[in-house]
């Protein structure tokens, strides 16, 4: 173990809580920009059930194990972890804001775009929900639509699209306890989608249009993006964990068992399978041992699989996207390591489909057990959360002062423009951070006006 990195003062700690398991990855970044995971480590866990914690203490006590196994791992301790959000009870929500100017002649500016933002504190939502992401997807200025950055502009009338992502608050409160019950504060808090595309997307693929689904054990998310932006998610309520009660009652055994007949023998396409295999599993005390078909395995699995598919189908065209994405569907999540689960979603879905897998984004010496799928979320909220770790020297000369892209609350703070009789032309320099800062200044926002 590299000492120099376990000292590190921008380590950052991932905790991915889902169904199956709670996993923990530790990691800092290169001078390369890639992570290098410095220890790792996954539990069983039962306290969460469709991204709903239903168990505190069995929650608490899987969160305290990850953590403390990577803890003798890099030989320090962890107090601060990032975590994904997921379930049923996170729901997306499109809303349109609109300001009139009183003077046409003044341009645009961050305070107007601003007045956009405030209008979303008024959303009517559900009784106990609240927004944890403002995405501002497009602007129009006078009817003329697909402006992604107003700035600069002049017009009467100001019109932007969001896409809100709401959660109940009680839930995210009690897996807010959890991690605090487990002695870690929460740094970023972001839903499990967006995570797993932040480590197994390219920003080619956002660009051209791309679906990213994540199919974990309780749940299946699904996160559409179109010309580089967030258009619409989803989570359908059905999982790896719907997969393994089929085949414990189709096939007769033990819910242990038959997790791992799934794992070790799982088929998502039956014709791919000879149909004279038997596997023999260990019969209860007293009782013989049980053959289990293998295509009859298959076939199991690749009913509930379809069904699964066919929500996901759904899903997409519900939204209008279907014949926009040019990248296909990626698929991510443990239930990506199906075999033949691609070739099924390409013939069930109609696009081209590839397996996501985070080993992009990793340094090399990393285990190889890392860059499975099953990781993708824990590795994007590494992603997310090591610039923010990055330490900032104390003494800066001010000459050489210039906003750091690396820090959030650099990223948060929009630098002072000096502006010119013809507008501030400065702002047109970095469009895609410009937006990017817009959706922290957006969430951050409203977080603290809730609060």
């Amino acid at each position: 173990m590299n000492k120099n990195l376990t000292n590190s003062k921008d380590l950052t700690v991932a905790v991915d809580i889902g169904t199956t398991k709670v996993c923990a990855v530790a990691a800092v970044r290169n001078d390369y920009g890639k992570l290098e995971i410095i220890g790792y480590s996954t539990v069983f866990s039962d306290g969460v059930h469709k991204g709903i914690v239903k168990n505190i203490d069995r929650t608490v006590s899987a969160i305290s194990q990850v953590i403390k196994n990577v803890e003798e791992q890099i030989g320090r301790k962890i107090t601060k972890v990032n975590v994904s959000l997921s379930g049923q009870h996170v729901k997306s929500y499109h809303q349109q804001a609109i300001i009139p100017r009183q003077n046409p002649n003044i341009v645009i500016s961050d305070t107007d775009v601003d007045s956009l933002i405030n209008q979303m504190g008024n959303v009517a939502l559900p009784a106990g929900d609240k927004i944890i992401e403002i995405l501002p997807q497009e602007f129009s200025v006078d009817n003329e639509g697909g402006i992604l950055d107003p700035r600069g502009m002049t017009g009467v009338r100001l019109e932007a699209n969001f896409h809100l992502i709401t959660s109940q608050h009680s839930t995210q409160q009690n897996l807010n306890r959890c991690i605090e019950m487990a002695g870690l504060t929460i740094g970023k808090t972001m839903l499990e989608p967006m995570a797993s595309a932040e480590a197994v997307l390219t920003d080619e693929e956002k660009g051209a249009g791309i679906a990213l689904v994540d199919i974990g054990g309780g749940t299946t998310d699904i996160a559409i993006f179109k010309d580089g932006l967030l258009r619409h998610t989803a989570i359908i309520p059905l999982g790896g964990n719907n997969i393994t009660n089929d085949i414990k009652e189709g096939c007769e055994v033990l819910q242990p068992q038959a997790e791992k007949l799934k794992v070790r023998f799982g088929c998502a396409l039956a014709q791919e399978i000879n149909e004279n295999r038997i596997i023999t599993v260990q019969g209860i005390r007293g009782h013989e041992p049980r053959a289990v078909s293998e295509i009859n395995l298959a076939r199991i699995i690749q009913s509930r699989m379809e069904e699964i598919l066919d929500f996901v189908g759904s899903e997409i065209r519900r939204t209008g996207y279907e014949r926009k994405l040019i990248g296909g569907i990626v698929i991510t999540g443990g239930g990506a390591l199906l075999n033949h689960i691609r070739n099924l979603a390409a013939y069930r879905l109609g696009m081209s489909v590839r397996i996501g897998s985070p080993r992009e984004s990793l340094a090399q010496g990393y285990h190889e057990e890392i860059s499975s799928p099953m990781y993708a979320t824990a590795i994007g909220l590494l992603l997310k959360g090591v610039p923010d770790m990055t330490p900032v020297a104390n003494e800066v000369m001010v000459e050489d002062l210039q906003p750091d892209t690396s820090d959030t609350d650099a990223q948060n703070t929009i630098p002072y423009h000096e502006p010119d009789e013809a507008g501030d032309t400065d702002i047109f320099k970095d469009p895609k951070n410009w937006f990017d800062n817009l959706v922290n200044r957006a969430t951050s926002w409203f977080t603290e006006t809730k609060d």
